[in-house]
């Protein structure tokens, strides 16, 4: 599989060696673009698969640059940097770096680099993913519980009876079994 990659560098030649091992292993730059520009407007411009980010000395409009993609356009970061902070280090990956690394500039090293990059971000997406079906499926619950209650609390029904009137509405409508429980949420509250 071919990537696309955004290469953003302090330094043209010194970078050259990274396109040159990505091209060798048939992946094409499809931007060059120098620190300071708007990062996140080039990567929705260029959609690449991966961001590569080569700068000796990164710095926190850096790191904010790379916290907007990541919750904008999530995208594998790889930091190739000659910053050794750790706290800095840390900030990096939270702000959705995949790979961080330090004076490892190397032809050899690129491929797998970028491999495991692309892994990690793979499975922190797949991660995230989950998180939010998660919140999402207890939000729901949360709505259906308040509506039986109020079901409960008007009718004199049960727990088992008033989910059983939400499911057959949702199921008499073509709905949803929450999206009835929306419905009733929002008839009493007016």
């Amino acid at each position: 599989m071919s990537l696309k990659i955004m290469l953003v560098d302090q330094h043209p030649g010194r970078s050259a060696i990274l396109e040159q091992a990505l091209s060798d292993a048939g992946h094409k730059v499809i931007a060059r673009v120098e620190p300071g520009r708007n990062l996140l407007r080039e990567v929705q411009d260029c959609r690449p698969d991966i961001i590569i980010i080569d700068m000796e000395s990164p710095g926190r409009d850096t790191l904010e640059q790379m916290r907007e993609i990541g919750r904008d356009q999530p995208k594998p970061i790889i930091l190739f940097s000659n910053k050794r902070d750790g706290d800095y280090i840390r900030q990096a990956v939270q702000a959705g770096v995949s790979a961080y690394v330090v004076d490892g500039l190397s032809r050899e090293r690129i491929m797998p680099i970028v491999e495991v990059a692309m892994a990690r971000f793979r499975e922190f997406e797949a991660l995230r993913q989950e998180l939010q079906e998660t919140r999402n499926q207890l939000a729901d619950r949360k709505v259906i519980d308040k509506a039986k209650g109020i079901l409960m609390q008007r009718k004199g029904m049960s727990e088992e009876e008033a989910y059983k009137l939400l499911r057959k509405a949702a199921m008499d409508r073509n709905m949803r079994v929450v999206e009835v429980a929306r419905t009733l949420l929002a008839l009493e509250g007016l």
